[in-house]
């Protein structure tokens, strides 16, 4: 009889450390979202002034590149990173660096961003493939 119970005990444990591993796994599965898509919505700078922004971008092992386009014109991301929620984008505003530090939820990235002395909140959606603006079209 004791011999039956330790194998069973021993069979139990093998079968709850199975079950927390699947359990981890689903979790890191649901909680990092890929980034890759378009995003497009606003900032704005010190001053006020809306700005229009949209963000493509690509991730890859949790490294993330791209575009940003806004209407103050067109900058390439030189490098950024997406560690659970938080996403961080470096780019280059013609010769003065900038920064983007966002917070992932659901489809939404919302942060803020600085270049040189300026700087505020910006706030994008994920849009579907085949939607938003259209650049160059008329």
């Amino acid at each position: 009889m004791k011999a039956s119970l330790v194998n069973f005990g021993r069979a139990g444990a093998v079968v709850l450390v199975l079950f927390a591993a699947f359990v981890a796994g689903a979790q890191q599965r649901t909680s990092k979202a890929d980034l890759t898509g378009r995003y497009e919505g606003s900032a704005k700078n010190a001053a006020g002034e809306v700005i229009t922004v949209t963000l493509d971008l690509a991730e890859k092992e949790g490294a993330v590149s791209g575009t940003i386009s806004s209407s103050h014109g067109d900058f390439p991301i030189t490098s950024g990173s997406h560690q659970g929620k938080t996403v961080t984008l470096q780019f280059d505003a013609q010769g003065t660096s900038g920064t983007i530090a966002m917070e992932l939820s659901e489809d939404k990235l919302a942060g803020t961003w600085k270049a040189g002395d300026d700087g505020g909140p910006v706030d994008v959606k994920k849009v579907a493939a085949g939607q938003g603006t259209d650049k160059g079209k008329s």
